[in-house]
């Protein structure tokens, strides 16, 4: 099962990281949380550790309207917000991989027509952001 939208960008991680949280409010998404994957794993756990994970963050991305539709239909929807999105470093630093949640995941646990109206418009969102993120490109020198 599948259960992110995932894209790779041929740009430097804070710049694709700048770009996600712009391409995400483009789309009526704030930032509710951010983890610092790298920072956490090199308190916790030691350098190698986070040397091992590399930069790495998930942001807790939420449209207010759309997580009130999903909890006015199933409180119990809230295990499933915000949306996670992950941007990390990929195998050069030129490279960088964003990965968001699919919404759809929520219309396989819950039979729900308003949760499936919800995930649909989450998603046609997340594709959006991802895609604005793609269609950026690197930065001009």
């Amino acid at each position: 099962m599948t259960y992110t939208r995932t894209i790779t960008v041929p740009m430097p991680y804070e710049q694709a990281l700048e770009r996600t949280r712009a391409a995400l409010a483009d789309q009526g998404f704030g930032i509710l949380t951010e983890i610092d994957v790298n920072a956490t794993f090199n308190t916790k756990l030691g350098e190698e550790a986070a040397e091992a994970v590399g930069d790495y963050v998930i942001l807790g991305a939420c449209n207010p309207g759309l997580a009130s539709k999903a909890l006015a239909a199933e409180p119990q929807l809230g295990v499933l917000l915000p949306c996670n999105v992950v941007v990390r470093r990929g195998r050069d630093e030129g490279q960088t991989t964003v990965e968001a949640i699919d919404p759809q995941t929520m219309v396989q646990l819950s039979g729900s027509p308003q949760v499936r109206e919800v995930a649909d418009d989450a998603d046609a969102r997340l594709r959006a952001a991802l895609s604005a993120i793609s269609e950026a490109g690197p930065a001009q020198s």
